[in-house]
């Protein structure tokens, strides 16, 4: 076995380990006992335009693999945004990702976390929060402050484990968009789209 792909596999596991070690912890903070995906990752990094001069908010970043992802796009690491409750992901996160803007907070309460940037209006938002944990209401009001920080018809792309959105439609000023069944993914993931409709 070659040494990069000893260090690769090392790596690896150690980023499982911490997720199972967060998923033990906090079971309702992290959605699953293991990462998602670089496949999935890769897929929900496409909603970003790194040439709008915008930040991107990324929400839930555990071990950083769609962090990495979104930074594959060419945007600057000073123009991601990342919100993590857990404090050990927060730590590995400052540690791989120096010039990202990681923060310790709640994505439900927004205002708060981002305290002075509470105004900064995002190019998208890519959240890897476990929203099934949370009752419909509180999901709702997630999707709803979210859309008001991104322009009109931008996206929020949203991962879940369930066979259906965990924002319905029709509760609210949003519009839903399954954007992606990823079968490579444990568990197999789904990915929906959420935008705030145009004026028509």
């Amino acid at each position: 076995m070659g040494e990069n792909l000893r260090r690769s596999l090392a790596r690896r596991f150690d980023e499982e380990l911490r997720f199972f070690k967060g998923w033990i912890d906090k079971p309702r903070a992290v959605g699953s006992i293991i990462p998602t995906s670089s496949v999935t990752a890769r897929k929900m990094a496409t909603v970003v335009n790194p040439d709008s001069g915008l930040p991107v908010l990324e929400l839930g970043p555990g071990t950083g693999v769609i962090t990495k992802a979104i930074l594959e796009t060419g945007l600057a690491p000073s123009n991601l945004w990342c919100i993590e409750y857990s404090q050990d992901f927060v730590e590995h996160l400052r540690r791989d990702y120096p010039g990202v803007n990681i923060v310790q907070g709640d994505a439900f309460n927004l205002d708060e976390t981002l305290d002075d940037q509470r105004d900064m209006t995002f190019d998208s938002i890519v959240s890897g929060v476990p929203l099934l944990n949370f009752p419909v209401p509180q999901r709702v009001a997630y999707v709803e402050d979210l859309l008001d920080r991104i322009p009109v018809g931008r996206p929020i792309v949203q991962l879940t484990y369930g066979p259906k959105s965990p924002v319905p439609p029709g509760m609210g000023n949003y519009t839903v968009e399954h954007f992606d069944f990823i079968i490579r993914n444990l568990p197999p993931t789904q990915l929906w789209i959420y935008r705030r409709p145009k004026a028509s």
